[in-house]
């Protein structure tokens, strides 16, 4: 019998959102181009950022490397928000804030 549990729900979600963020910034959609021109960014950050993103998803997704992708994860998300209060972009960091408080929660023990 398979247990839901908490991390791991939490877990599987997270991979899923990183793994879609991942693809959105990799491949660079007009809104993602736009948003970073306008800070001043090279134009080619986005596939740095969707790179980082989908490598957290990978490293996530397996007990083995669980521990790094959080770090990555959260390295990756806080330069995320920074970026978007920096910028006023208030609405769209609360999505990532909500994602570095249930980054914690994927290290509960699931035995």
């Amino acid at each position: 019998m398979h247990v839901v549990s908490l991390p791991i729900v939490t877990t599987y979600a997270l991979v899923l959102t990183f793994g879609a963020v991942g693809m959105i910034q990799f491949a660079g959609i007009g809104i993602v181009r736009r948003a970073y021109l306008r800070w001043g960014y090279p134009a080619r950050i986005f596939r740095l950022t969707g790179t980082m993103e989908l490598l957290a998803a990978i490293l996530l997704s397996t007990s083995r490397t669980h521990l790094a992708g959080v770090l990555l994860a959260a390295a990756v998300n806080f330069i995320a928000v920074a970026l978007l209060l920096k910028n006023r972009a208030y609405l769209p960091a609360l999505p990532g804030m909500a994602v570095m408080a249930a980054l914690p929660l994927t290290l509960i023990p699931t035995h």
